[in-house]
């Protein structure tokens, strides 16, 4: 297992981020600061695998083990993305024990977005 920060916290958020290629989570502390993260690609999933749900439940499942191992009891929980592991990442959070006060959303939403192509002439 690689080295673990010296510094022990109880409390944090998760950061969830479920593209369709990958799954990234990065765990920090109550002021924002990165302490733990990692991703699909990371744990030597390739390819198409690296989106799958099972890849981002043992992201999430490693995250969770580092994380109890510095003292992390709660953590809120915020998803970004479309990707297909979103739900389970944070099912694995909540099998390993970690409670979530909070999960919100912050999958970004265009309000119409940019102009759409003109139609095509045939």
């Amino acid at each position: 297992m690689s080295k673990l920060p010296k510094k022990k916290i109880s409390k944090g958020t998760i950061y969830i981020l479920a593209t369709y290629n990958n799954t990234l989570i990065t765990l920090a502390d109550e002021h924002g600061n990165a302490i733990l993260q990692s991703s699909a690609g990371a744990l030597g999933f390739s390819g198409a695998r690296k989106s799958t749900p099972y890849a981002a439940a043992k992201v999430a499942e490693l995250i969770a083990e580092k994380g109890k191992l510095i003292g992390l009891q709660e953590a809120g929980i915020y998803i970004k993305g479309v990707g297909a592991g979103r739900e389970s990442a944070v099912r694995a959070f909540a099998a390993q024990g970690i409670e979530f006060p909070y999960i919100r959303d912050v999958t970004p939403l265009p309000h119409n977005g940019p102009r759409l192509p003109k139609p095509r002439r045939v």
